[in-house]
């Protein structure tokens, strides 16, 4: 498990100078300069700040805020690459244009030698490649930030994919996080506007995040379960994982061949139903939804091979989505307001799958509300896009200080992403008219009598459990009354920027004061012929002054340096 070391200190900063001194240039090539500046970095990392070379201004006019942040993010390498693609699926951290921009993260680098390949397998397994599988291909079919893929065959001859983790990834990914959790405490300190999304909290699960998608096991587990729930389903097949074969940095998998669903051409000339792979291929993902509650994250067409007789085969499990029974049933509650075109329901559906970042006018929401529906609700069916409609509702909560939760924003983009395939496959797709048995399969599941028989069950044994533990919790409480411990204890937010500029209001007068005494006492000495003489002049006097000269000088260019003349 990937840890981080809080920077909390100049010292600990210069530790990875050179990498913090990288991060900053391309932040600067790609006009952040106003967040290096917003973060005061460059009281840690002057000498870093002095080699930057900023790109012309008409050159970074080319590009939008979130397309030039998606370009940084792609050039600082894997750990930003994989933090771009979180934050892709965080509506509640960032906003609508940069979460469709960070959507195109590509992760695509040059591969690197198989002699380091054979190194992990023997750390790894204790022997090379050759001697675990009959045929092992040296150059890689596919590489990205993370590791890279090899064809590989087995004794028995089956063919298999072998995907073998970068040398020294886990180091590089926990210097880039040390350095991030340092950025986002100086956020928290500096960017009053961030200090409610709680950057630091945000690099920790990031960080937990990191840990679990570098560790191939994990991947294992994922892929096992998907295959159990869909082990009676004919119209999918999940590919098998070869665990004795396979570490934390090695992965071994079945070999697909099949089509990807992006080659349309491809699959009708070899004659498959184009329109029932679409509908398959929906289902599946609903069913992962609406069902099971555990559905694969990144469902574009690169992952999605086509198998003969229309069979449908998901690839890459690193990224899968788990959502609650209670947050499929308010998804559903949400749709069936919507059908229902109940404007009180709709609103109260909206609340119960959102975060409220402030204040909401329950009101005004109500009011877009029903200007959003009245917008997509009467249009033809087969003219509704999932996609364009949780698009503009993603905008929309957005504009109420209200966020998406984000295993509800994973699920409703996997939705977007398998209905931009369908369509591809089939333009008549509806993925709305799909998934209307699913929403009523959810309802009806609410109803059952024996669902509803466990839920009173539950909810008696919470209220029992409460009664028995009130007693002894009172009695608690009476003793600390009359013990005289009982104290109340009050958090103090928003302070943080205060408490610095007064801490440095003081120390700058502390300064003053310094440098007042030191002008003072050596025109004293001066004054007073005390030897030893230079030209007649007391040098210590003398000294004393040039010392007051370089502090004086040092105060004013620090003034000056922050702004704040």
């Amino acid at each position: 498990m990937i840890s981080i070391r809080k920077i909390g200190a100049i010292g600990r900063t210069y530790r990875h100078l050179n990498r913090y001194q990288r991060i900053l240039r391309i932040l600067f090539k790609y006009g952040f300069d106003d967040l290096i500046e917003g973060l005061r970095i460059d009281q840690y990392l002057d000498t870093g700040l002095k080699m930057i070379n900023r790109n012309p201004r008409e050159e970074l006019e080319k590009h939008s805020r979130p397309e030039r942040f998606r370009m940084a993010l792609e050039e600082l390498g894997p750990t930003f690459i994989k933090l771009g693609q979180v934050l892709s699926t965080r509506p509640d951290l960032i906003s609508p244009k940069y979460l469709y921009e960070l959507a195109k993260l590509q992760d695509d680098v040059p591969p690197f030698p198989f002699a380091e390949v054979e190194e992990i397998f023997l750390a790894e397994t204790g022997k090379k490649p050759n001697e675990l599988f009959q045929k092992f291909d040296e150059q890689p079919m596919a590489a990205a930030s993370i590791g890279q893929v090899h064809r590989g065959r087995l004794q028995d001859g089956t063919e298999v994919v072998i995907k073998v983790q970068r040398p020294d990834i886990e180091s590089i990914i926990a210097v880039d996080l040390e350095i991030l959790a340092h950025l986002a405490s100086l956020m928290e300190q500096y960017l009053e506007e961030l200090q409610g999304h709680r950057p630091s909290a945000v690099v920790d699960e990031f960080a937990r995040s990191l840990s679990l998608e570098i560790d191939y096991t994990v991947e294992i587990a994922n892929v096992q379960r998907f295959a159990r729930q869909f082990r009676n389903n004919k119209t999918i097949y999940v590919p098998l994982v070869y665990a004795d074969l396979s570490t934390e940095r090695i992965l071994t998998m079945e070999f697909i061949d099949g089509i990807k669903t992006s080659k349309v051409d491809a699959l009708r000339s070899k004659g498959y139903d184009l329109h029932l792979i679409a509908e398959h291929g929906a289902n599946l993902v609903m069913e992962q939804i609406f069902v099971h509650g555990f559905f694969h994250g990144d469902p574009h067409p690169g992952n999605i091979f086509i198998l003969p007789d229309n069979i449908t085969c998901f690839l890459d499990f690193g990224m899968m989505g788990r959502l609650t029974r209670q947050d499929r049933e308010d998804f559903t509650d949400l749709m069936l307001s919507i059908v229902t075109k109940n404007d009180r329901r709709i609103t109260d559906g909206v609340l119960n799958i959102t975060t409220q970042f402030g204040e909401v006018d329950r009101d005004a929401l109500s009011l877009d509300l029903a200007d959003f529906l009245d917008r997509f609700l009467y249009l033809p069916l087969k003219d509704l896009q999932a996609g364009k409609i949780l698009q503009e509702l993603l905008e929309l909560v957005q504009r109420h200080s209200l966020s998406i939760k984000p295993n509800l924003y994973l699920m409703i983009k996997t939705l977007s992403t398998i209905e931009g395939v369908g369509l591809m496959l089939y333009p008549d797709l509806e993925l709305i008219k799909l998934a209307e048995p699913y929403i009523k399969k959810v309802t009806k599941e609410r109803l059952r009598p024996g669902r509803l028989a466990e839920e009173i069950g539950e909810i008696s044994g919470e209220y029992l459990k409460l009664i028995q533990e009130m007693p002894e919790e009172a009695r608690g409480i009476l003793r600390q009354l009359s013990a005289g411990r009982m104290k109340l204890e009050f958090e103090h937010r928003g302070l943080g920027r205060l408490a610095k500029a007064l801490d440095q209001v003081s120390n700058r007068i502390a300064f003053a004061i310094v440098l007042a005494a030191q002008i003072i006492g050596s025109s004293l000495i001066i004054l007073s012929d005390i030897p030893p003489k230079w030209n007649g002049i007391p040098i210590i006097g003398l000294a004393g002054f040039l010392l007051a000269g370089i502090m004086g000088f040092w105060l004013l260019v620090s003034i000056i340096r922050h702004g704040r003349m």
